[in-house]
């Protein structure tokens, strides 16, 4: 059903500092049964977008939205599930800037109540936060955290152990529903050597797992995930479950690719991906199930998507509240932690004002509009190690160490980390011929199976991981289904996801107009002389040590003998990539 309301711009965002949401039309929920709010890669955005209405919502409304959505489904003699699939660290100031960092973090979010969550990717890379996951998060849910494919080296006994239980059998409260859940991680294996990451394909023919999916006496298998829900892995996972049980419904949650979308694997399976960075709730319903209390229905399930603007037209509107009716006290105080938090990390600290919008994929690259332009012209230049100041270096940084736009206007504390908030840092090798240091740029941009050769090639990218899920090199971000039938005599549509998926271009709640997508080298270089007019003989190969795996291997390619191993060294001590961006706004852009 679409309601085409046209909300007034009366309600006021959690954030003192974040925009008011802006009028736009709306299609409704679809309750059924049992039903689901999914988040994904949510990267430390819990104080919401603040420089974005559509995504203005903070964790404090989401804890309202979640409750009013219970309460309402509950009402109706209907089930209601929290759900969240991993990447909750890295990307924000709230979780970035904390020493250690996450402490605020992990106290805010453990104020929702989430029914089954797992592990992400970005949860392992380093010792600390995997062991924050088992010492922290886990305990914080209890009985709820899953990790069908992870084990830790737990830091005190030192014997490795799952990160938290397979799987968990349970009964939901009004219908009656028995599920069966487990909780993945995709084939990665960038962990640190603390954690184990267990190949999908293996773990489903463990017994436990062959066990699980035996049980007769299950109505549902939830199958929640750090996985791209269109994957090899989800694949697996499906044939696995549907080669001894043909006929029982199937729902799996997704992420990692921080892209709406919603998979058919057949008429009783489904999976969906919510998003990322708190633009997306994801919703999801199902009809028709057998449980306690109601028989299968003869047509088979009903399954109903949608993706939810995290802002507080959509919540008002979905739980048919106000500004008045829809806070809970647990919420706004959750708001209240949120606002202290920042002004603790001093997150609205201003370093410099942007002249203009920088866009990693709205503009075409190269673009003075585009960040990586930005980046490759100005930014890198300033990378010059004052023991190498006379020789010529060409720099190589990878387009996936950008994260999100930068907007006109201030740059913030918290920009800094929303831009960029790795701690990665730059290393180099002396005295490579500059043309095959060309060549390896070259052949990081062009030759993707290196990237593939020990890694998931859904999983795996040296671009954004929006790029994953595209296949086209200009997309207009699906054009929105009912455009032409929407009555223009309000406000002009305001851009956003319009979100083509295997059910069709309905199931954004919120009517945008399309924004287009434009596709972005793996790589980008910047060639630093002090004769610009001359090609160097030799470079120092400057590159960000993330990425040292992948420029070993293309050196390969391009007949470089050079053990990096042994011959790579660090390049400007103490200097991150985030923190070069930050020097060179606080330099360049004034306010």
């Amino acid at each position: 059903m679409l309601s085409l309301l046209w909300l007034l711009p009366s309600a006021l965002a959690a954030q003192p500092s974040a925009p008011d949401p802006i009028s736009a039309p709306l299609r409704d929920l679809d309750f059924g049964q049992l039903n689901f709010l999914h988040t994904t890669d949510t990267h430390g955005w819990l104080a919401g977008h603040l420089q974005e209405p559509s995504y203005s919502a903070d964790w404090g409304d989401y804890i309202s939205f979640a409750t009013r959505m219970r309460e309402k489904a509950e009402s109706q003699g209907q089930d209601l599930l929290v759900i969240d699939t991993g990447d909750r660290v890295e990307g924000n100031g709230l979780y970035d800037s904390s020493e250690p960092k996450g402490v605020y973090l992990s106290d805010i979010l453990r104020h929702q109540h989430i029914d089954l969550l797992t592990s992400g990717n970005h949860e392992l890379y380093k010792q600390n936060t995997s062991e924050a996951e088992l010492l922290v998060t886990a305990p914080n849910f209890r009985g709820n955290y899953l990790a069908s494919n992870i084990d830790i080296i737990h830091p005190s006994t030192k014997e490795l152990v799952p990160l938290a239980p397979r799987f968990k059998k349970f009964t939901t409260k009004n219908q009656g529903i028995r599920i069966v859940a487990f909780g993945f991680l995709f084939d990665f294996t960038g962990n640190y050597n603390n954690t184990v990451v267990h190949k999908v394909s293996s773990t489903i023919k463990e017994d436990w797992f062959q066990e699980a999916i035996r049980d007769k006496e299950v109505d549902l298998f939830l199958v929640i995930g750090h996985v791209p829900v269109h994957s090899p892995e989800y694949r697996a996972i499906f044939k696995e479950i549907r080669s001894i049980r043909w006929d029982t419904p199937i729902q799996f949650f997704g992420g990692h690719q921080h892209v709406r979308d919603y998979a058919q694997y057949d008429s009783k399976s489904f999976g969906l991906a919510s998003g990322r960075f708190m633009e997306t709730v994801g919703f999801m319903s199902i009809d028709g199930l057998a449980s306690k209390t109601s028989h299968q229905s003869a047509a088979g399930p009903v399954f109903k998507r949608r993706y939810i603007d995290n802002n507080l037209f959509s919540y008002y509107h979905h739980t048919e509240l106000d500004q008045d009716t829809f806070p809970t006290e647990k919420g706004l105080n959750v708001s209240r932690l949120i606002a202290k938090a920042r002004a603790d990390l001093r997150l609205d600290q201003i370093h410099g004002c942007a002249p203009h919008d920088l866009w990693m994929s709205r503009v075409q690259y190269p673009d003075p509009s585009s960040i990586y332009t930005w980046l490759e012209t100005q930014v890198l230049h300033d990378v010059k190690d004052e023991s190498r100041v006379d020789t010529p270096a060409l720099v190589i940084v990878n387009t996936g160490a950008i994260r999100f736009d930068i907007f006109q206007g201030p740059f913030t504390q918290d920009s800094t980390f929303i831009v960029s908030p790795f701690t990665s840092g730059f290393r180099y090798v002396k005295d490579v011929p500059y043309e095959k240091a060309r060549l390896i740029v070259d052949i990081l941009n062009h030759q993707p199976q290196i990237l593939s050769t020990d890694e998931s090639s859904s999983s795996t990218t040296l671009a954004p991981l929006e790029q994953l899920a595209y296949k086209e090199d200009v997309i207009v971000q699906n054009r929105p289904s009912f455009a032409e039938q929407i009555p223009m005599s309000g406000p002009a549509l305001v851009p956003g996801y319009t979100t083509k998926d295997d059910a069709g271009t309905d199931g954004d709640d919120t009517i945008h107009s399309p924004i287009t997508f434009y596709r972005v080298p793996n790589c980008i270089r910047a060639l630093i002389s002090a004769n610009a007019s001359e090609a160097p003989e030799t470079v120092d190969l400057v590159y960000i040590d993330f990425i040292e795996k992948y420029v070993a291997m293309a050196a390969k390619f391009a007949s470089l003998n050079v053990d990096f191993a042994k011959e790579s060294d660090v390049y400007m001590p103490h200097l991150s990539f985030t923190n070069l961006i930050l020097d060179w706004v606080k330099k360049h852009w004034k306010c």
